[in-house]
């Protein structure tokens, strides 16, 4: 993996302590939504692959709103990364790491953060030359505990990780030495996002963001 492509995705990582997880059900909310984050603190955006939406929402978050740099997520193949590359997408993240999908994040424009479980799956993007890689499902998987025992053993790997963590256990994963970010999406409750309430995801972004004033 070239080191460029790692700089530039530590550059991405490293701008705020939390990378909001999005799913967009309807593209008119891609737009405000992504301004409230910004405006909290949080420009780097993981908008998912899990709605029919999202593509259009990551070309309108690129084009639309200062500030913001969209990411793609639940990237599973080699179509899908490149499809959000031309959307805009300025980083990828996908929950786990097959040889097609890495051997495809190899020629591609944009970098990615892929998953892992396991220290045998760690250990597979080392051997590609990654330094950085989602811990997913993070609480499911083992939580901070477990990324803390593999600190030491797999000092290469940096992580983001990744589910079901939330505002009350994000510091610890965020005390970690091997930890640059978390992400999460409890910054994003569906009632406020339904009811368009910007303000008040301004407000819990802004908090989240706090998290290692």
């Amino acid at each position: 993996m070239n080191d460029k492509i790692q700089s530039g995705l530590h550059s991405i990582l490293s701008r705020a302590p939390v990378v909001p997880v999005v799913v967009v059900e309807r593209a008119a909310d891609a737009v405000p939504l992504a301004r409230a984050l910004v405006a909290g603190g949080l420009p780097a955006i993981e908008i998912t692959l899990r709605t029919a939406e999202a593509m259009d929402a990551i070309r309108a978050v690129a084009d639309e709103v200062e500030g913001a740099i969209p990411g793609v997520g639940t990237v599973l193949d080699a179509a899908q990364l490149e499809e959000a590359e031309k959307a805009g997408a300025r980083f990828a993240v996908s929950p786990g790491a097959t040889p097609r999908l890495l051997d495809a994040a190899a020629e591609a424009g944009i970098p990615l953060l892929p998953g892992i479980a396991t220290a045998g799956e760690a250990m597979r993007l080392i051997e590609h030359g990654y330094r950085y890689a989602k811990f997913f499902p993070a609480e499911p998987a083992g939580g901070s505990a477990y990324l803390a025992s593999i600190a030491s053993p797999l000092p290469q790997l940096t992580f983001c990780p990744t589910g079901g963590i939330s505002l009350a256990s994000a510091p610890g994963y965020l005390a970690l030495p091997n930890v640059i970010c978390v992400g999460g999406s409890w910054m994003l409750p569906r009632a406020l996002v339904a009811a368009g309430d910007w303000a008040a995801i301004e407000a819990l972004s802004r908090a989240a963001s706090a998290l290692r004033a």
